[in-house]
């Protein structure tokens, strides 16, 4: 499986349907028809993927939308944003303000949190698992997909490791220079 695949593969299942388990379920029976090698290349290429948001400006605007962000909130915030495809991915890595144009960020803005059903939340735990579930339905190897990484020199990551500056250091007017549309849209957050 290649990069490109792997886009098609969560465009695919985001066509399929919006609520996130029928998603999951949906990936990790079509991800199970697979031979175990690209079961692999699929969670090598989700860790890549993930990799290129951990920042701590991402974190800073998920910071924002969610009213605060754990370690954990933050690792949920990373794939949920993969969920929403290739092309938001890109311009929201590019800059995380980005996250003002999505649609899904734009419904949640104009109601308080309490309001927000729970697959409205922008977080989306269970992807980091599609390709354990899909590897052990494959081969009967319960967690197999991880031995399998190491073999091939991959080590699977289970929390942020953010670059750039850490976001609590910074100054709040610093926050809404940064991410000036989010900041406006998130102003008690």
């Amino acid at each position: 499986m290649d990069i490109d695949e792997f886009w098609l593969f969560l465009q695919r299942s985001r066509q399929m349907t919006s609520d996130p388990d029928e998603r999951l379920q949906w990936l990790t029976l079509h991800l199970a028809q697979r031979p175990p090698a690209k079961i692999v290349d699929f969670q090598i290429l989700l860790n890549q993927v993930r990799r290129r948001s951990d920042t701590y400006d991402m974190w800073e605007a998920a910071n924002l939308i969610c009213g605060g962000c754990s370690t954990d909130g933050f690792w949920y915030f990373q794939a949920w944003l993969i969920g929403l495809g290739r092309d938001i991915f890109e311009r929201v890595v590019a800059d995380p303000d980005n996250l003002a144009e999505v649609p899904e960020v734009q419904r949640l803005a104009e109601r308080p949190m309490g309001e927000w059903a729970d697959d409205e939340w922008p977080r989306w735990e269970a992807l980091s698992y599609v390709a354990a579930g899909a590897y052990e339905e494959a081969t009967g190897v319960e967690d197999g997909v991880y031995d399998a990484m190491e073999e091939r020199g991959h080590s699977d990551q289970s929390d942020p490791q953010p670059s750039g500056l850490p976001w609590r250091l910074r100054e709040p007017e610093a926050v809404a220079q940064r991410l000036p549309r989010l900041s406006r849209m998130f102003p008690t957050r």
